[in-house]
């Protein structure tokens, strides 16, 4: 007999330890599989070995019946898949139960992004002249620059920023790392608050860190603290949209197909494992649909 505790025990140590998940990622896990093990109770199923594929429908038909969406469902069955293959994988279960149960066919939506113009608004809203503002500055150049995740963000180090050649090393998912190239404009905010505004934020705390993004205490900056930030700041530039760190990942991605980069070489600047992760990116502006056939159709340009 598998205890629920037990095994959700197991779980959260494999995807902390071995998988080094977020705690974001660790967080939709548990919560996938906490509904599922109050599912079984409440069907009075009283160990995990029991689970088979009517149970598993039966469990699907109640999600559905709650009115989730298909993405919620997929999430789960696939959340539940991965622990079942784990418990497989210790020598808890023979067999996989959601092994042959087909995710439900989502949607793809197409990642928001944010235009040129929305982003100089942006760019232009922070107070150079003081420590925050020049934070501000050189978070927002990094993630546009890097694309890099809000949690890589949130762990880069100051020895992981090379100025003489202009890269930066960031620790992936599943602690893989990537050098990620960045420009002037990313090259200067960063150099001004590293040797200002960084200084004077550490004053303010007792002990010296080597995070390079940090809070009014002089303590690391959390993901949480820069999506406050970046809420801030769009308040600040009067923009209507929803701005959150992932949005600039989509910009940085769709912004570099647009311009000619090709899907293979995005794929390792975000630090996808698979090429199809990359391949939501490869959706493109109206602006730039237009400017496409106007330089190519024989008969779009009435001067050609």
């Amino acid at each position: 007999m598998t205890n629920f505790s037990t095994a959700s025990k197991a779980f959260t140590t494999y995807l902390q330890i071995e998988k080094n998940a977020s705690p974001y990622t660790v967080k939709y896990y548990l919560s996938d599989l906490e509904d599922f093990f109050c599912f079984l109770k409440e069907e009075e199923i009283p160990d995990l070995d029991d689970v088979d594929q009517a149970v598993i429908r039966l469990f699907l038909t109640r999600l559905y019946n709650k009115q989730l969406d298909r993405r919620s469902v997929s999430r789960k069955v696939s959340s539940l898949r991965s622990f079942y293959k784990f418990m497989e994988r210790e020598g808890l279960f023979t067999k996989n139960p959601f092994m042959n149960i087909k995710l439900p066919k989502t949607k793809k939506a197409i990642p928001g992004f944010l235009y040129s113009e929305e982003l100089e608004k942006l760019f232009d809203v922070s107070d150079l002249t003081n420590p925050m503002g020049q934070r501000n500055q050189a978070l927002l150049e990094t993630l546009y620059a890097t694309g890099m995740r809000v949690s890589e963000c949130e762990k880069l180090k100051m020895k992981d920023i090379d100025f003489s050649i202009g890269t930066m090393l960031v620790q992936g998912k599943g602690r893989k790392e990537r050098y990620i190239p960045f420009g002037r404009f990313a090259e200067i905010a960063l150099e001004t608050y590293i040797n200002e505004g960084r200084q004077k934020l550490l004053e303010n705390s007792n002990t010296s860190s080597q995070m390079v993004f940090l809070n009014s205490r002089g303590n690391p900056l959390t993901s949480r603290g820069i999506r406050l930030i970046l809420n801030k700041m769009v308040e600040e530039a009067a923009l209507t949209v929803h701005l959150h760190p992932h949005k600039l990942r989509h910009t940085f991605a769709t912004h570099l197909l647009n311009e000619g980069a090709d899907l293979r070489s995005v794929q390792e600047l975000l630090g996808h494992e698979n090429l199809s992760s990359t391949q939501i990116y490869t959706h493109v502006t109206k602006d730039h649909l237009r400017k496409v056939y106007m330089n190519s159709h024989p008969r779009a340009n009435q001067n050609g």
